[in-house]
């Protein structure tokens, strides 16, 4: 279980944490990682490009020339691909590059992704960023001259004072847990993660699960 020192957001050591071994100790895949990061940039495209066929431009209803004598080629419209101002063969036409990536392959992306900033000693692990106000200047400064750092990802929790401090300052980037991807974690060269951003936590379904597991057990010793 790797065990990282903790700081506060003056960068001094206020003690250690324990990170889980299943998402920050794993094996890293770069194949893995590579595949959900084409995936994810493939997502990101528009898909608009657009062309029109001869059939979706205006006018060349009427045959330009006649069939036969003029010993030319036989058209039947001044729209052709063939002709200046017409349609394009085959162009380019709206479309989606998404690419279908199972769940368990994101997962495992994001852990090989965490586990290599463990080990390369990129992640920094902050109790907690409490500002005073939605200030960018003071967030910039202590990033700046606390932490040095020139370009880096902080993960947290809501917190809509660091988010608003944060989304104005070059090369840095603050996102939310639920919003942690491969792509960030690969760009950014330093991690910056929150105390309660890196705790293991469950969802209120696991949560139900649990307390009617409870409630079913007490029932039974009761009886």
């Amino acid at each position: 279980m790797p065990t990282l020192d903790l700081f506060n957001q003056e960068k001094k050591k206020v003690g250690t944490i324990q990170l889980r071994d299943d998402v920050f100790a794993s094996e890293v895949n770069v194949a893995l990682v590579h595949q959900v990061l084409k995936a994810q940039m493939a997502g990101r495209r528009q898909g608009t490009a657009k062309t029109k066929t001869k059939g979706e431009i205006r006018g060349g209803g009427r045959k330009p020339f006649k069939q036969k004598g003029t010993g030319n080629a036989r058209q039947g419209s001044s729209r052709s691909p063939l002709n200046p101002g017409g349609g394009q063969s085959f162009g380019p036409q709206p479309r989606s590059y998404e690419q279908a990536t199972p769940k368990e392959m994101v997962r495992g992306a994001l852990r090989s992704a965490l586990s290599d900033r463990v080990k390369a000693g990129h992640l920094l692990v902050v109790d907690e960023f409490k500002l005073a106000e939605i200030k960018t200047q003071v967030l910039n400064s202590l990033l700046k001259d606390k932490f040095e750092f020139d370009q880096v990802l902080i993960v947290d929790d809501a917190n809509r004072t660091l988010e608003l401090s944060g989304r104005n300052i070059p090369k840095v980037k603050v996102l939310r847990t639920e919003g942690l991807n491969v792509y960030d974690i690969v760009r950014y060269d330093w991690m910056v993660m929150t105390k309660r951003a890196v705790l293991p936590r469950y969802s209120w379904r696991r949560r139900k699960q649990v307390l009617v597991c409870r409630a079913q057990q007490s029932s039974v010793g009761a009886a």
